[in-house]
């Protein structure tokens, strides 16, 4: 089972990515999407401005 910080995201919360492609960025979640599998995924943004998406069971949420 995911910790709750995985399963409480919102727009608006700062993450950080730990595992997969983007692994070791970090961002603000700006968009929220259930996939056609069924899977949970993010557009995230950097303070640099670039914006990815990652799954969010690789996402952990920052304080």
């Amino acid at each position: 089972m995911f910790p709750t910080e995985r399963l409480a995201l919102k727009d608006g919360d700062f993450c950080q990515v730990v595992a997969g492609t983007h692994k070791g960025k970090s961002g603000v979640v700006r968009d929220l999407n259930l996939s056609k599998g069924g899977n949970l995924t993010l557009t995230l943004v950097q303070p640099n401005g670039e914006r990815f998406k990652v799954l969010a069971k690789n996402v952990l949420k920052s304080t």
